[in-house]
């Protein structure tokens, strides 16, 4: 709470900058021999450090907490993140959806479910699968709860990620869905990174610590055992080892509609960037697939791979070329790809996720969000336009791979969030859930402009302001830019920052600075 307060106070005496002007920032230079003063930060764990780290806290606080607008700005915040009127956010879990909720009485959380039915209507009635307040209590822990892989297509049988304290470590254990208690003398793996995965409902794929040399340097696992249930964790068959130089390794599973897998493969991230995949073959021993190391999975439909290249591929065996942000289609049995989508200079796509039998694909153009549903058929890939308002982010929250259903949650800086319950095989669209409005806004008004940068480029941002504002620089403004990891900004309902800032005058910038994802693998590689 303390940082959302930082952020909108400390930018009151932030000038507004309503039109891109000419800058020639010149960056201080620094002798590369010369030691840094401040390397004993990186350290993270030692006591100087966090000493460090509460002094600059409390300084931050008492600046903050002793202006006189504070205990209002953080009433009215509170009461925007502690509201039980938000959207429940589902994900699919059997013959319904299941759901991660957290409020003023569920600190930690309750993990639950419910009917679709019950899920599109006013007033869901929710199933109680785990109460991680209760557990906390009952075993003396900090249980943070980290997801669940559940085994299609019945979801009864899950692996649940829990972390003490809310780590990348996590215990892993296997729950019952139907009984809604953990399974005695189940699956149970104690605290580590470590990754699991359903062959079948009595042998798992598991990639952990097993001891001195099955860690990387970045303390994840690259060896992968097959476990069988009720066998000894010593005694688990090991199927595949990647490097301790890798970041990490894991398994894959490529599962039909039906649930059952199809094929298994090994994945080991190289680099943050870069992954190799390799398939398990049926009479036993894997083999590499030929693909590019930097490419984006979303997921396995009609028995191919869906997958966003972030680099060219040439011609090859099976394929044509390929260009860099290319949505293309793989089959992992034969090496053969094809093309599903070229997006323009001005397009990317920003996420894609599968049905049954479609995919559906968020695309980005000049960062203003659409999605299709493609469907392959005897001629090729065809996609449809879903018909959403224009103006409006989207996101994919879930897709069911054993059905066509869809959940698609759209909203802008001004307009609530609403979810969206999609047939991807009709295309049929209903609105089954939506926020209520946290602030005014019908005294502002969203431009996209664009900046030119030194070397000609066009960078695009938006500019939330008042629809009176004066155009001379006096309109205080917060600006927002990230660029980094491929990951695209866009437009997003912000009640916190409507009601602590717009309502009160202020204006709001997001730039979409390179190294973000918002026009393809391109825009990130100029940053670097």
């Amino acid at each position: 709470m303390r940082t959302l307060i930082a952020a909108a106070l400390a930018a009151v005496a932030v000038s507004a900058l309503a039109a891109p002007a000419p800058m020639n920032v010149q960056l201080p230079s620094a002798a590369p021999s010369a030691p840094d003063p401040f390397a004993w930060l990186e350290d993270i764990h030692s006591p100087r450090a966090m000493a460090w780290v509460e002094k600059q806290n409390a300084r931050t606080a008492q600046v903050l907490e002793t202006d006189p607008r504070y205990a209002l700005f953080h009433r009215e915040a509170l009461a925007i993140f502690t509201a039980k009127d938000r959207i429940p956010y589902p994900r699919f879990l059997g013959n319904g959806v299941e759901n991660f909720w957290q409020d003023q009485d569920h600190v930690k959380g309750l993990w639950r479910r419910a009917s679709f039915a019950s899920y599109n209507s006013l007033d869901p009635a929710w199933e109680k699968l785990i109460d991680f307040d209760a557990l906390s209590k009952a075993e003396a822990k900090n249980w943070i709860f980290k997801g669940a892989t559940c085994l299609p297509p019945e979801d009864r049988l899950c692996l649940v990620r829990m972390s003490n304290g809310g780590g990348d470590a996590v215990e892993i254990r296997e729950f019952d869905t139907h009984a809604r208690a953990f399974v005695p003398d189940g699956f149970r793996f104690s605290v580590g990174k470590q990754q699991v995965d359903w062959l079948d409902g009595d042998t798992l794929l598991i990639a952990r610590d097993f001891g001195p040399g099955t860690l990387t340097a970045s303390g994840y696992p690259f060896v992968i055992k097959e476990l069988k249930r009720g066998q000894p964790l010593a005694d688990a068959k090991e199927v595949f080892r990647g490097a301790p130089e890798d970041v990490s390794a894991g398994p894959v599973l490529l599962r039909g509609p039906d649930g059952r897998v199809e094929h298994v493969l090994y994945r080991r991230g190289v680099a943050f960037f870069s992954t190799r995949y390799w398939l398990a073959l049926s009479g036993g021993g894997t083999r590499p697939l030929n693909l590019p190391e930097k490419v984006e999975a979303h997921g396995y439909l009609d028995h191919r791979m869906v997958l966003t290249l972030n680099e060219a591929w040439p011609a090859g065996p099976g394929h044509p070329a390929f260009k860099e942000g290319d949505l293309i289609a793989f089959d992992p049995a034969t090496g053969a790809a094809e093309l599903i989508f070229h997006p323009s200079p001005t397009q990317t796509i920003n996420e894609a996720a599968v049905t049954r039998n479609r995919l559906l694909v968020e695309l980005l153009d000049n960062v203003n969000g659409a999605l299709d549903v493609w469907r392959h058929g005897p001629d090729g890939w065809r996609a449809q336009r879903l018909a959403f308002p224009k103006g409006l982010a989207l996101t994919i929250s879930a897709a069911d791979h054993a059905s066509d259903r869809a959940y698609v949650a759209a909203e802008s800086f001004l307009a609530p969030t609403a979810l969206w319950s999609v047939d991807a095989a009709s295309g049929a669209m209903r609105k089954v859930k939506a926020l209520p409005a946290r602030f005014d806004a019908s005294k502002d008004v969203t431009e996209q402009r664009f900046a030119i940068s030194k070397d000609g480029t066009r960078i695009p941002y938006w500019l939330v302001r008042p629809k009176t504002m004066k155009f001379d620089g006096s309109t205080p403004t917060q600006m927002f830019g990230y660029g980094g990891f491929l990951i695209s900004e866009t437009p997003s309902y912000r009640p916190e920052l409507g009601k602590l800032w717009l309502e009160r005058g202020g204006a709001y910038v997001l730039a979409n600075i390179r190294g973000g994802g918002e026009f393809g693998p391109a825009w990130h590689e100029a940053a670097l």
